[in-house]
């Protein structure tokens, strides 16, 4: 979260493989990018090196090389809040993609409305690539599905239920126009997983009893906001969104999403419920909306309990993995930064040593692989919206965040009636619009209160 715009983009996109180059045809994808960091450019590198994937009848996925099932795919428009990092990410494109990066000068956007100049070039059958911070997901993706294009959306999807809502409905829409939604949950498409999963459902751990997930590392602690200057533009400068709940939805979210996603998907289930505890180390100077520490304690219809844990602070113990329990064994089912390190034990023990089943070590990394199935579906006219599948998820995290900051247990009910959100006019906002949130006097912005605050 603190590399600048150059480093990001290239080491997003190192080691990418690229098809060879297509001449333009009738057949070609054309892309408009919506968000230039490095995140969006690594996601233009795997678009550009999706191909040769046939989707069968049963929905699974083969590779066949040299089939050129993935055809020819261009980068047309790109645009984001700032000329600097617009120009860095398309230089950086343009050295590493040649002549599929074709987007010039008249077709990079720049303001808070740029969105729909760059969707604007794009026709149907087409992608949207909406990869800024959550608060801007739910109109983005709106206008993209009003003017018929294809989508893949970043996570993540929204800041606060009233921005899941909006998903929710926009995803309804596109089933509607048969338009193909991809979500940036790419763990759903990575193999081992998927392995492991069917083992789980084919009762190889019996009953699914306890999930626990963790992410802990070193933090993300924010400065004092300097003045002078404008203070939303600020506050949307690289590094600092992740500290804003309306820009974000908050440090939580946006690390543990995908593991929470993983909670739901091995219990195959959404929680009923959340209740959990967090905090700040004493003598924090942190000026930043987000606490250090995280425990979320989600409880499913049958009973069954996720744990989801948390922790940024220097100097402490580091894991990165997601964990099952089952009546006869556990399972190890995701590893340190996203890595497919599925297997099952002989027991409850958690030993090398005592590993009774892994899975089949992936030759395709779910990035690419979430992009070779979008856009395998869009030559193909294949069914694929995620749409409903990642708000839902996403409304999850919000909830375990809510019961934290709020103090309080709260349900899924409760998160499925509200409209709360963070910032009520996203949609209208401009470089001079005042700051959603707004500094103290020590330049400061205020912390959730359990007891206090409120965000159903």
């Amino acid at each position: 979260m603190r590399t600048t715009g150059a480093v990001a983009a290239g080491s997003a996109l190192a080691g990418v493989k690229l098809p060879h180059v297509h001449a333009a045809s009738d057949d070609t994808i054309s892309l408009a990018l919506i968000g230039c960091g490095g995140r969006g450019s690594g996601a233009v590198g795997n678009a550009m090196s999706a191909g040769g994937l046939v989707l069968g009848d049963d929905g699974g996925t083969q590779r066949t090389p040299g089939s050129g099932a993935g055809g020819p795919v261009k980068l047309v428009a790109m645009a984001d809040l700032r000329p600097e990092r617009l120009e860095i990410a398309h230089r950086t494109l343009k050295e590493t993609l040649g002549e599929r990066i074709d987007v010039p000068a008249e077709r990079r956007f720049l303001g808070f409305d740029a969105y729909k100049h760059a969707i604007d070039c794009l026709k149907p059958g087409d992608v949207a690539m909406l990869t800024t911070h959550a608060a801007f997901r739910p109109p983005h993706l709106e206008y993209a599905v009003s003017k018929g294009v294809n989508v893949f959306m970043e996570k993540d999807f929204a800041a606060d239920p009233g921005g899941i809502q909006r998903v929710l409905r926009a995803g309804e829409e596109a089933a509607k126009k048969n338009l193909k939604i991809g979500a940036g949950l790419m763990c759903r498409h990575s193999s081992a997983r998927q392995a492991l999963i069917q083992r789980i459902r084919e009762g190889a751990m019996g009953e699914v009893q306890l999930i626990r997930a963790y992410r802990m590392d070193s933090g993300y602690s924010m400065g004092p906001f300097p003045g002078g200057q404008s203070e939303i533009l600020w506050q949307l400068s690289p590094g600092h969104p992740y500290q804003f709940l309306w820009a974000s939805g908050g440090v939580f979210i946006e690390l543990m999403i995908h593991q929470i996603d993983e909670c739901f998907w091995i219990k195959d289930a959404l929680p009923v419920s959340a209740h959990g505890v967090g905090g700040r180390i004493p003598g924090s100077t942190d000026c930043s909306q987000n606490l250090d520490s995280y425990g979320i304690e989600f409880t499913f219809a049958d009973g069954t309990k996720a744990l989801v844990n948390g922790r940024y602070t220097p100097g402490t113990d580091t894991d990165f993995g997601t964990y099952v329990h089952g009546t006869k064994c556990a399972a190890k089912f995701s590893g340190n930064i996203h890595a497919p390190t599925s297997w099952l034990y002989k027991d409850q023990r958690m030993e090398q040593g005592n590993i009774s089943w892994r899975a089949e070590r992936e030759t395709i990394n779910p990035w690419q692989a979430e992009w070779d199935v979008l856009l395998s579906a869009i030559r193909n006219d294949r069914p694929h919206n995620e749409a409903r599948r990642a708000a839902l998820s996403n409304l999850g995290a919000i909830m375990g965040r809510a019961a934290v900051h709020m103090g309080k247990t709260i349900t899924w009910d409760e998160m499925m009636a509200s409209r709360f959100q963070f910032c009520a006019n996203v949609d209208a906002l401009t470089a001079s619009s005042p700051a959603p949130v707004q500094a103290d006097a020590r330049g400061c912005y205020p912390a959730p209160i359990p007891g206090k605050t409120v965000e159903i």
